[in-house]
């Protein structure tokens, strides 16, 4: 049985603001809120296995210390790319 979208998108918001590290819920719950409504099935599942990963290396990527792996590389940016600029 396959999850309602609805659920999946509050679901996934719930992820993204309950993570390990204060820094992820800072930065992930802003862009869920913001962008989970508009995204495809299959963007949403490729955010939905983003946040399997390990928020130490999720900061890392959103910070710019080391690349992400290639299939994340265009979800980075678009998170990266909502965030406030230093100094703005």
């Amino acid at each position: 049985m396959s999850e309602p979208r609805e659920h999946r998108i509050k679901r996934l918001k719930m992820r993204s603001m309950r993570r390990g590290i204060k820094e992820m819920d800072v930065i992930l719950h802003p862009f869920a809120e913001a962008n989970l409504a508009g995204m495809d099935e299959a963007e949403l599942g490729l955010y939905d296995e983003m946040l399997s990963e390990n928020d130490h290396d999720l900061y890392q990527w959103v910070s710019g210390q080391v690349a992400p792996p290639p299939r994340y590389a265009a979800l980075m940016a678009q998170i990266i790319g909502g965030l406030p600029r230093v100094g703005a």
